[in-house]
C-alpha cells in the first residue's frame, strides 16, 4: 500500500484483501490445528503403546527372576502378540533364547536370535542378536557359520566384542594361531571396556605359551563367551525407558 493512503482507504483495502485470501488462512489455520492435534494423539498412543510393552517385558523378566519359566514364556507370547513392533518384544525373543541355551535346547535359541537377527526394531539389539547367535552355533559345532554370521555385517562400537567370538570360531575350527590373533586384535581396539581385559589377556597368554612358533596349539584355552540373557530396561518417571543396548 502506498504511504499516503488515508485510515479509512487503508481500512477498506484491508476488508478487500481478507475476503480475497480469507478462506484460504482459515483453512491452512484449521488444518495446522488437525495436524497438531494428530501429532499429539499419535505420540500418546506410542507413549502408551510402549508403556504396555515394557510392562509386559518386566513381567517376564520378574518371573525368570523367579525360576517361573512358564509364566516368563506367557507373558513374552502376550508381548509378541500385541507389541510385535517395538524393541521390547526383541528384547523379549534375546531374554528365551538365554533361557533356552540355559536349558541346551540350542536350535531354539537360534530361531529366536534369528529373528531378531533379521528383524529388529533396533539395529543395535540386531547386532547383539547377531553376536550371541554365532555363540549358539559354536556351540551347535558350527563354526564356519558362526564365522559367516560374524562377516555380515559392521559390527561398529560391538566391533572387539565379535572379535573376541571370531577367535572362539577359528579355535573350534582347529586353527588356534588365527583364534590367538582375533583375540590380540580384541584386546588391542577395545578402547570403551566391551570386553573383560583381564580374562581376555589371560587367555592370550595361555594360548600363547601352547602356541610354538609357527606350530599348533597343544592344548585348548579356557573358554571366553558364553549367551546371557537380556537385562531389563530400567523404568522412566512419566514413561517406560529406551530399551536397554547390551550384549
Amino acid at each position: 500500500m502506498e504511504s499516503y493512503l488515508d485510515e479509512r482507504e487503508r481500512w477498506e483495502a484491508l476488508l478487500g484483501w481478507l475476503r480475497e485470501n480469507g478462506l484460504s488462512i482459515l483453512a491452512g489455520v484449521a488444518l495446522a490445528a488437525v495436524a497438531f492435534g494428530g501429532y499429539r494423539w499419535w505420540q500418546g498412543h506410542l507413549d502408551q503403546r510402549d508403556f504396555n510393552a515394557y510392562g509386559l517385558y518386566a513381567q517376564m523378566e520378574n518371573a525368570l527372576g523367579r525360576g517361573d519359566e512358564v509364566s516368563a514364556f506367557a507373558a513374552a507370547g502376550e508381548l509378541e502378540r500385541a507389541y510385535a513392533s517395538t524393541p521390547y518384544a526383541d528384547q523379549a525373543r534375546l531374554a528365551s533364547a538365554g533361557v533356552f541355551v540355559r536349558d541346551g535346547e540350542l536350535g531354539r535359541a537360534a530361531g529366536e536370535l534369528r529373528v531378531v537377527m533379521l528383524h529388529p526394531h533396533d539395529p543395535i539389539l540386531g547386532l547383539i542378536a547377531r553376536l550371541r547367535l554365532a555363540r549358539v552355533q559354536i556351540a551347535q559345532h558350527q563354526a564356519k557359520e558362526a564365522l559367516a554370521t560374524l562377516d555380515a555385517v559392521n559390527p561398529g562400537a560391538f566391533a572387539a566384542r565379535y572379535d573376541v567370538v571370531r577367535g572362539d570360531a577359528y579355535y573350534a575350527l582347529g586353527e588356534p594361531a588365527a583364534a590367538l590373533a582375533q583375540y590380540r586384535l580384541a584386546r588391542a581396539t577395545d578402547l570403551g571396556g566391551e570386553t573383560d581385559k583381564q580374562l581376555l589377556s589371560l587367555e592370550i597368554s595361555d594360548l600363547a605359551s601352547s602356541l610354538p612358533q609357527n606350530s599348533s596349539a597343544s592344548s585348548p584355552p579356557r573358554g571366553i563367551s558364553a549367551v546371557h540373557p537380556a537385562k531389563p530396561a530400567p523404568a522412566g518417571k512419566q514413561r517406560p525407558p529406551e530399551p536397554k543396548r547390551r550384549g
